[in-house]
């Protein structure tokens, strides 16, 4: 059986949320579809003297509600449907968190892993002059994703400022702080996903103090996530990365956890129980925070959830198939474009900043992330409740709508 593609799936979320508001149909045609991708070659001398030509891709999804704002990864896996899907995400969360932002992605087919920092940084400046022709602070502004940095970011910054022959921070966000970049963007998306999970507790009228929660995924958002949310008194009992996955019913030590992963890169050189890497999704948990990479949980092991609620921390996650299984079981998914929406708000705020020339202190920048997030919340919360549909497609609902009332008042060019 051939595998859907990642963006047929993220499509249907968009189907089933405008079937449910009889979205214009002339409307849903231009949602449907991504504004326009770039694919290019990038070709490198390697340290060992040999050429090599990486493939690389920019989707600029759409514009309508202002520049396209998204991420690039360096993956072995990156492909043109799957930075399609990413960036058709980016353009509903950057809308549900009402961002004067469209949504866009772009990615290297790489394995960083595998290549020295020389190597990287001549890729990522080759790859952004290739892109340059749909680059600006107020065309597309990218961001970090998988396997990239503050540092591929200031590469980016430095090669598109060199090519202007000004200095231009407002080109990325996601930068080191010393070239703009704001305070408490490292930590934003894992802070935010742990605001949703605080809210969603609030408005279940449950107790976080002591509530379980497993982890897939102890990276930068899930790593922060599980800081955060420890801070507030739940138990992380059990936590995954690619070398494999831990479990402790007494909860983790999470400072210890994120020590180590600085030091070796890995969370079984912790010490603990450790299980088969996937099992993290399956155990009786609270909250179950999906934080790795999409299509994580899926028709073929949606059955064997047993958390009481899921928030997804990583992008595309849960597929459509999944859902459906979930929904029947009555597990509620906290989707993507809310849960993990921390990073692009504080990007914005970065943005803001470097348009500006006026940085702010830390606590300024948790307070309108956390303002931001509430919002957002209690915005879908709603809108599920009223019309008792799913968190996702009540989060859509609101995405999408507020697309459409600006498609109504602009129009459609020429």
């Amino acid at each position: 059986m051939i595998e859907e593609s990642v963006a047929k799936k993220a499509r249907k979320q968009l189907y089933k949320a405008a079937k449910e508001i009889q979205l214009d149909s002339d409307l849903l045609r231009i949602m449907e579809k991504p504004m326009r991708i770039l694919k290019v070659s990038i070709p490198i001398r390697l340290d060992s003297g040999q050429v090599r030509v990486f493939t690389g891709y920019r989707c600029q999804y759409n514009n309508a509600k202002g520049p396209a704002k998204g991420g690039v990864r360096y993956h072995p896996k990156v492909t043109e449907d799957e930075v399609t899907a990413l960036a058709a995400w980016m353009t509903w969360k950057c809308s549900l968190l009402d961002l004067p932002y469209g949504g866009a992605k772009g990615g290297i087919v790489c394995d960083p892993r595998n290549m020295s920092e020389g190597e990287l940084e001549r890729m990522t400046r080759r790859y952004t002059s290739e892109i340059m022709p749909i680059l600006g602070p107020h065309i597309d502004i990218p961001a970090p994703d998988v396997y990239t940095t503050s540092k591929t970011m200031a590469w980016i910054m430095d090669t598109f400022s060199m090519f202007k022959g000004y200095t231009e921070p407002s080109i990325v966000t996601g930068k080191p702080e010393i070239l703009g970049g704001s305070k408490g963007r490292k930590e934003a998306t894992g802070k935010g996903v742990s605001l949703i999970v605080r809210e969603l507790f609030k408005a279940k009228k449950k107790s976080l103090k002591g509530a379980k929660i497993a982890i897939q995924g102890f990276g930068n958002v899930g790593g922060h996530a599980a800081l955060f949310l420890s801070k507030m008194g739940a138990k992380i009992i059990s936590a995954s990365d690619v070398s494999g996955a831990l479990v402790d019913p007494n909860g983790l030590d999470i400072p210890a956890l994120i020590d180590c992963v600085e030091k070796h890169a890995c969370i079984i050189k912790h010490p603990g129980k450790q299980i088969e890497r996937d099992d993290v999704l399956y155990q009786d948990v609270d909250v179950l925070i999906p934080a790795a990479l999409e299509n994580q949980i899926h028709r073929k092991n949606a059955d064997k959830i047993q958390a009481k609620f899921i928030v997804e921390g990583a992008n595309g996650p849960t597929t459509p198939e999944a859902d459906d299984i979930l929904q029947q079981r009555k597990i509620p998914v906290i989707p993507d474009i809310l849960a993990n929406a921390g990073g692009v708000v504080v990007s914005h705020l970065e943005w803001v900043q470097a348009l500006s020339g006026l940085y702010w202190e830390e606590d300024q920048v948790n307070a309108e992330l956390e303002r931001k997030m509430i919002k957002a919340f209690k915005e879908v919360w709603r809108e599920a409740t009223q019309r008792n549909i799913s968190f996702r497609c009540a989060a859509y609902i609101v995405a999408i709508g507020r697309i459409a009332e600006i498609y109504r008042y602009r129009g459609i060019f020429p």
